[in-house]
């Protein structure tokens, strides 16, 4: 009803479609997960900009889907580009700077990449 109402291009359709991808990663439905995770990360990126705090949400979210799935090459760039915007756009001492410093080092955890992982966990210390 909501995409009829305000369209399918409108941030606030991408938003429940994120929320949409939320409901079916919680039941195990990936495929479904990454579609609609992808269609709000194109709809944010239309609308607000590539640089925008809602293209990092969305860009975190379908991080941890890969992540979840041990998919972490995929993983891995959508975590850095969303640490990247999130330093630009809230600056280095945001504590969702930190939150997504923790994610990143989380990945290369799973990696086994320990000192990486240790320099990461630092900064967001």
């Amino acid at each position: 009803m909501y995409e009829r109402l305000v369209g399918s291009g409108h941030p606030d359709t991408a938003a429940i479609l994120n929320n949409l991808a939320t409901l079916s990663d919680a039941q195990g439905r990936y495929s479904e997960a990454e579609s609609l995770y992808q269609r709000a990360l194109t709809i944010c990126k239309q609308q607000l900009g590539a640089e925008h705090p809602n293209v990092a949400i969305c860009l975190d979210n379908l991080s941890k889907l890969y992540l979840d799935q041990g998919r972490y090459k995929k993983a891995e760039p959508l975590c850095q580009r969303t640490l990247v915007i999130c330093e630009q756009q809230l600056g280095a001492e945001h504590p969702d700077t930190a939150n997504h410093l923790n994610n990143l080092a989380g990945i290369y955890c799973a990696q086994g990449r320990y000192s990486e992982a240790k320099l990461l966990y630092q900064r967001a210390w």
